[in-house]
């Protein structure tokens, strides 16, 4: 996004958007909640690849589909403009061996369709434990004592002082 926007800029005085809009992890959960799904999950996987140069990243984009969907956008990208993007990316983003990162989130989003067998949450003020009653529970396990240490003990038998007994 930021190599197009730059390229385009310096090329036709504007920018459009070439990309899809990017997906919020906390939007992917959300909209499940709006849809009307129960018990929301969102987990994600971030992946880091290395391409050859900008040229076979912007390659890779188009075999995935993941050029804009956007109807507002100005026509396609010239060469000129796809040339200077690859350029101003490579510049900004190429690692020492001359390769060019690109990092890909993918979000998976589940939930339920609403039953009456499905786990409520309890009304407020139900709680049995309070976050300071956790905090107290937890300062205990950092503040207690190490145990004892224990005789070592080897293949040789005890040892004192660094002697074989």
């Amino acid at each position: 996004r930021i190599a197009c926007s730059i390229a385009e800029m310096e090329r036709e005085g504007g920018v459009s958007p070439r990309t899809s809009p990017l997906a919020r992890v906390r939007d992917a959960g959300s909209l499940l909640s709006v849809s009307g799904y129960n018990l929301p999950v969102v987990d994600v996987d971030t992946i880091s690849i290395r391409y050859k140069s900008a040229a076979h990243l912007v390659a890779h984009l188009r075999r995935l589909g993941e050029s804009s969907a956007n109807v507002n956008r100005r026509g396609f990208l010239g060469r000129d403009g796809a040339l200077a993007t690859a350029a101003v990316y490579q510049s900004l983003f190429a690692e020492s061996d001359a390769t060019v990162p690109a990092t890909y989130q993918i979000i998976y989003i589940s939930g339920w369709s609403p039953h009456e067998s499905q786990q409520k949450p309890l009304g407020r003020g139900t709680a049995t434990a309070s976050f300071k009653d956790l905090r107290d529970e937890i300062g205990k396990g950092l503040n207690a004592a190490p145990p004892p240490e224990e005789e070592e003990e080897n293949a040789l038998g005890p040892q004192e002082d660094g002697k074989k007994k």
